[in-house]
């Protein structure tokens, strides 16, 4: 079954401008209408390493949500755990300055009521069969709390990935209970009520090591853009991963890729540090197209070994 990704699917209308962008007026430029969500995107990612995870969501009853499925079938995803409701499809509106960045968004979430009912009645195949667990730890706590009693259960990590902070440092509780947890410079200021502008990689590794131990989170890693990321877990251990330089085309999925290439990382075998290089190389071939996945890569090529049970192994 793989890795197991938990969480919605969106669909990404993103426009960009032709000429220099004027924020509060007209722009000329094109509009394009891509596949996205968080948990769409990294479980994309994570089949783009070859590594044949299995997805949890739900779509709605359009062609759209036919386009998705099919090509997540395409990429090898397990997907006979997506279900079809009225109102199982996000929308992301998103408007780009010539960086590449964000300036402008809008969003719409599905209703993820039905990933309940999946779980209620395969939710004990689904996380005993699962190689990990990732999930958007802003979903419905109901649902968060099922799928880490299972992964209690049947002692299975769990990742959390972030979606809306805002949420999700409500449930704390969980977060102290995963793997890891992965969030930007501004999220983990949000969760820690602090400012960390201006912090360099080296003073944000210090801190965010204090505050994982007064938190007891197992593990978090801080991503600071093109400074980098930092990563840090209890006993004193933290370290800086340098970013990759790449030309910025599009931002859009390069979050998403990094956590993918964590919890790939994490779950078969590698260390902290060595999942905060695999995210890293992933985010950088996100950032330099105007895709919301990363592009094919071999498992060797982070040195992850396929045995014959079609689990990566931990490299000799």
């Amino acid at each position: 079954m793989g890795i197991v990704v938990v969480g919605a699917v969106f669909v990404d209308i993103k426009g960009y401008p032709m000429c220099q962008y004027i924020p509060s007026g007209r722009n000329v430029g094109r509009v394009v209408q891509v596949h996205g969500g968080v948990a769409r995107n990294v479980v994309e990612d994570i089949a783009n390493v070859e590594l044949k995870p299995t997805f949890v969501s739900v779509v709605d009853k359009s062609g759209i949500s036919d386009d998705v499925i099919a090509k997540l079938d395409r990429h090898k995803v397990e997907t006979k755990y997506v279900r079809r409701t009225e109102d199982g499809l996000g929308t992301w509106l998103a408007v780009f300055d010539n960086d590449g960045d964000v300036v402008a968004s809008i969003s719409k979430r599905p209703d993820l009521k039905e990933i309940g009912t999946i779980f209620e009645e395969n939710g004990e195949e689904i996380v005993k069969n699962a190689d990990s667990i990732v999930v958007e730890i802003d979903m419905e706590a109901s649902i968060l709390k099922r799928i880490f009693t299972l992964a209690e259960k049947y002692n299975k990590k769990v990742f959390a990935v972030v979606s809306n902070m805002t949420i999700a440092m409500e449930r704390r509780d969980l977060l102290k209970k995963t793997d890891c947890v992965v969030c930007n410079i501004q999220e983990a200021g949000l969760l820690f009520t602090e400012d960390y502008s201006g912090k360099t990689p080296e003073e944000m590794a210090e801190i965010i090591q204090r505050k994982v131990e007064l938190a007891q989170i197992p593990n978090m890693i801080v991503t600071m853009g093109s400074k980098g990321a930092v990563w840090a877990q209890p006993g004193g251990k933290c370290g800086v991963c340098p970013a990759q330089n790449v030309v910025v085309v599009d931002t859009t999925g390069c979050g998403d890729a990094f956590f993918a290439g964590v919890a790939i990382g994490l779950t078969y075998g590698k260390t902290l540090a060595d999942s905060c290089a695999i995210g890293t190389r992933l985010a950088s071939s996100v950032i330099a197209t105007k895709e919301n996945v990363s592009p094919r890569f071999l498992p060797s090529e982070f040195g992850l070994e396929i045995g014959t049970d079609c689990k990566a192994q931990k490299a000799k």
